[in-house]
């Protein structure tokens, strides 16, 4: 057994013995404290507390030390970059972010990345040798294997580019890279759904699309393209051209600016989706109707996801999650009658508790999670010199 398998159980930050650990894994006692040892030298471990004697010499308990190390986790938005500092727990110690738009470039904007690092790691008073990884969330299509953006849509000259590389000329760590979907699941999940192993998560947005962990795993799909609901076509929009260059996609009707053209074709204003969400807020009637009609239509692509994948949760996120419970209504009201009554006798359709935070927590959690992988535990011991 690895010590990558002794340090599973003590990362959960709940405090151990040497004979519980013993006892847990099968190990002998004097293999447990190597293993131990180790961790503590990588700084991994620390002793916590004191154990209840029963009888002689109280017994030293051990725990994860989420201060060993920090993590970077960035958010890039359409009009904004946010990148905060955190600790192994995923504790915030720091944060920056400015209105900067994505469509400035790479160059720019992650330019002012590699600067932030620099920011938080001086303002928390840490070395850039405690820095352990980045993650970062970029709003266009991802390929999983290269972290690189592919043919994003609102990311004029990100195309292809090596956003790990231009970050790892300044700082040789790890650099985790996906779409914004997946980041917000990974943060809505690590923040208030620790517990379940089954979560969609949707954005509503200037797109729609949908992050999916399934049996605990985030799953991206063989480009990492899993997820993209935006371009499946729906009764509805049958004849409406959506920007994929295809017709009848869910996006062309229930996707920000299409419910902000619905509302200016029946003599509203509203230019974004951002005007729809105050409409709603006003009560404008139409606006009412519009977004619970983008309900129902995120609800016929939602019934089949649900069948398919049977989550236990399904959160609505994303700038038209403002909406509130109108666009909630509509997508329950076609679920919960076009599902299997199976897949829906448990299923909560709930509105994102962490709203715009989702992003950078879950870009923490992309950047924890690799560096307290097994992988990255055994890389780490193998450097070290034996003891004694």
């Amino acid at each position: 057994m690895r010590t990558s398998d002794v340090f599973e159980l003590l990362r959960d930050g709940k405090p151990w013995t040497r004979a519980q650990l013993a006892e847990s894994t099968g190990l002998a006692r004097s293999t447990v404290a190597a293993r131990v040892d180790t961790l503590m030298r990588l700084g991994l471990v620390a002793p916590y507390g004191g154990g209840t004697s029963t009888g002689g010499r109280p017994p030293s308990l051990f725990a994860l030390n989420p201060a060993a190390r920090v993590v970077v986790g960035v958010d890039v938005g359409a009009s904004h970059v946010r990148a905060v500092l955190a600790d192994l727990s995923g504790q915030i110690l720091g944060e920056v972010a400015t209105g900067l738009a994505v469509d400035r470039g790479p160059d720019e904007v992650l330019g002012w990345v590699v600067d932030a690092v620099r920011t938080l790691l001086r303002g928390s008073r840490r070395r850039t040798s405690e820095l352990s990884a980045v993650g970062v969330g970029l709003p266009g299509p991802v390929e999983h294997s290269t972290g690189r953006p592919i043919s994003p849509p609102i990311m004029p000259g990100w195309d292809r580019y090596d956003v790990a590389g231009h970050l790892q000329r300044h700082y040789a760590v790890p650099v985790l890279i996906d779409n914004d979907v997946n980041i917000m699941t990974l943060g809505e999940r690590s923040a208030h759904l620790p517990d379940v192993d089954d979560v969609v998560l949707i954005k509503v947005s200037t797109g729609i699309g949908a992050g999916i962990v399934s049996g605990g795993r985030l799953q991206r799909g063989a480009q990492g393209t899993a997820g993209d609901l935006g371009h499946i076509r729906v009764p509805r929009a049958d004849g409406t051209p959506c920007r994929c260059g295809n017709d009848g996609c869910l996006e062309a009707v229930a996707a920000g600016p299409a419910l902000a053209a619905a509302l200016r074709a029946q003599g509203v204003a509203a230019r974004t989706g951002q005007d729809v969400v105050g409409l709603v807020r006003q009560g404008d009637p139409v606006a009412l109707q519009v977004v619970r009609q983008a309900g129902r239509d995120l609800g016929d692509v939602l019934a089949t996801m649900v069948n398919l994948v049977n989550p236990s949760v399904v959160v609505i996120g994303g700038q038209l999650a403002r909406a509130g419970e109108h666009l909630l209504a509509g997508i329950r009201e076609v679920v919960y009658t076009r599902s299997l009554p199976l897949a829906t006798e448990h299923l909560r359709i709930i509105p994102s508790r962490a709203g715009s935070e989702a992003g950078v927590l879950g870009a923490v959690a992309l950047a924890v999670e690799h560096t307290l992988s097994p992988a990255s535990i055994e890389a780490a011991s193998e450097t070290l010199a034996p003891s004694g």
